[in-house]
């Protein structure tokens, strides 16, 4: 980057350091690669991932999604506030995401500390407001080149939103009020990027937005998430790559999905089906559908029709009357149904969600011992799933490293049955490996859902006769 000075000549400045950090869900880290991806292609600004490098600038991707997670994105914020530039001035933060859009306007004069809040909606202009906040006096000098990808991931494993907003309006949810209605990405804009992430090295895709199920629905093209992910898998074939579908509501489980899904080689048989509870009656409460008979009736069909199907679902407790009946209720389909992954929470009362004024709030302490009670239930079943694959040998996906207690880097890695950032991983010792490929891995030990294995031979394997490479 240079500018021109007063005797007309050229002075090269250094670009600006961004530092930024990212709370919350696969949307925020999708969110936060795009705005990446913005930043590096301006001459002004350079991103630093290193916490010991000094950064000129801070950018806060926030979450509200609950309670808890507001508070969290605001004390960070503040705690990032306390930098000093080597001149002694502030660093400036930018407080990006849900917050910002959630809260508005009142966060200008409630959070002075703060340089600048950057909606979800607004992030695309991240490099104009990153010029303002850092004094350059052109934004027009600083603006970003076009970038020649959509997104940087430095990872073997990508997000890639599908849709944005919800129509649903569960009464206990703000995301319709954070991220607005629901809306499709266009199918060529989806695997313009999933190209562009493929041919950048990414070796799994991971399609997520608030309700994948129906993507295409309000596109006047009338496809469909079934013709989508035939689509993307497509793109992943030339690599024997992975395809994973996020967070589908029981409604989206259509016969072509499931075939799509079951006999599409790239696409791994899982899926995150969020039924948050079993009991018709709370459901009713929550403004979504169905009872513990017709979950059952799905989960059961999932499993039958495609071979090695794992199931991840999310239960909350303590909603807005639920009676001990309807807790049991609960408690009881756990544990028939078996599932290979649970998340639990506890019902969180947040403002302006149309659950928050119902009557017969649970007591706090009440929701905790609830909550408690469904994560044993979700972990006696979900620990004996792991301990079920030792002995036997998948194809894993090394991503990561870790350091041990003794400084030992050890390679980390995932098999098809473990979704990114939820689910456990493959712990494969000092192995000797190259990140961003597959390999054969023996799986030897299971401590809860954390995985121990040794690698038995770099990925060769030709899909069977399902089509899988599992």
């Amino acid at each position: 980057m240079t500018t021109q000075t007063s005797d007309n000549t050229m002075t090269a400045i250094a670009p600006k350091r961004v530092r930024m950090v990212t709370l919350g869900c696969a949307k925020n880290e999708v969110d936060s690669d795009r705005m990446r991806t913005l930043i590096e292609s301006s001459p002004a600004f350079v991103v630093v991932d290193d916490e010991d490098e000094p950064a000129d600038v801070a950018i806060v991707n926030t979450c509200s999604f609950l309670v808890a997670a507001v508070q969290e994105g605001i004390d960070l914020t503040l705690e990032m506030t306390g930098a000093k530039l080597p001149d002694g001035e502030d660093v400036p933060v930018v407080m990006s995401g849900c917050i910002p859009s959630r809260y508005g306007e009142k966060l200008v004069e409630e959070m002075p500390e703060v340089a600048a809040f950057l909606p979800v909606d607004q992030e695309d202009s991240v490099v104009d407001v990153l010029a303002r906040v850092c004094g350059l006096t052109s934004v027009d000098t600083y603006a970003p080149r076009t970038p020649e990808v959509l997104r940087t991931v430095r990872s073997a494993t990508a997000y890639v939103m599908i849709s944005d907003g919800c129509d649903r309006f569960c009464s206990f949810c703000a995301i319709p009020y954070i991220r607005g209605r629901y809306h499709s990405r266009p199918a060529d804009v989806i695997l313009d990027e999933v190209r562009g992430l493929v041919q950048g090295g990414v070796r799994e895709v991971v399609l997520i937005g608030q309700d994948t199920g129906i993507w295409g629905s309000d596109l006047p093209e009338g496809r469909t998430l079934a013709w989508l992910i035939r689509e993307v898998a497509a793109e992943l074939r030339p690599v024997n790559g992975w395809l994973r579908v996020l967070y589908l509501q029981p409604e989206g489980m259509t016969d072509d999905l499931v075939a799509a899904i079951r006999d599409t080689p790239e696409v791994v048989p899982y899926i995150d089906l969020p039924l948050q509870h079993s009991c018709a009656e709370v459901l009713a409460r929550m403004n979504r559908t169905g009872d513990d008979r017709s979950f059952t009736e799905l989960i059961d069909r999932l499993r039958a029709d495609i071979p090695g199907m794992v199931v991840r679902t999310t239960a909350m407790a303590g909603f807005p009357g639920e009676t001990d009946e309807e807790f049991e209720n609960l408690c009881a389909f756990l544990r028939r149904s078996d599932f290979d992954y649970t998340s639990v929470f506890a019902y969180s009362q947040e403002d302006g969600t149309a659950a928050a004024e119902l009557p017969d709030q649970v007591d706090e302490d009440e929701k905790l011992e609830r909550a408690q009670e469904l994560q044993d239930i979700a972990d006696t079943y979900g620990f004996a799933s792991a301990a079920t694959r030792v002995g036997k040998t998948y194809r894993v996906l090394v991503d990561a490293t870790e350091q041990d207690d003794d400084g030992n880097v050890e390679a980390i890695g995932r098999a098809y049955f473990q979704a990114p950032d939820s689910d456990g991983v493959v712990h494969l010792g000092q192995a000797d490996v190259t990140m961003g490929e597959f390999y054969e891995v023996r799986i030897d030990d299971a401590v809860c859902y954390e995985l121990f294995g040794t690698i038995v031979a770099p990925d060769a394997a030709e899909p069977g006769p399902s089509g899988k490479r599992l």
